[in-house]
């Protein structure tokens, strides 16, 4: 499980979930815990400041990012564009057999979404 620190919890978790096969498992004013449809993934938000929270990891995400593979890149970029979501890039073919689009979630952390490219 993958925990996101989040200074807005609902707009983070209405994000995960427009885009994703997410269902809201747990939901309050300091975490959130989403899990997929199929209960083999899941996802925390929490609030940032929260106590559990050490200090020195309270800060704006850097140096990594998530990706989730999804059968239909293309149809996650119509629902971002419908959202109004921050498009970093839109859907493009890599060199590496993939369809590519990234996004920033309302926390600033780099949302890589791909999906195979078929018969690459």
């Amino acid at each position: 499980m993958t925990n996101i620190c989040s200074e807005n919890l609902a707009e983070s978790r209405d994000f995960y979930t427009k885009l994703f096969d997410f269902n809201v498992d747990y939901d309050s004013d300091w975490f959130v815990h989403l899990i997929s449809k199929d209960k083999k993934l899941e996802l925390g938000i929490i609030y940032r400041t929260n106590e559990i929270v050490p200090n020195d990891f309270q800060n704006n995400p850097q140096g990594f990012y998530i990706t989730f593979v999804v059968d239909d890149v293309d149809e996650t970029f119509e629902i971002a564009k419908s959202e109004n979501f921050e498009v970093l890039s839109e859907p493009k073919n890599t060199f590496y057999g993939q369809r590519r689009l990234l996004l920033k979630d309302p926390n600033g952390v780099l949302v890589d979404i791909s999906s195979p490219i078929k018969g690459f």
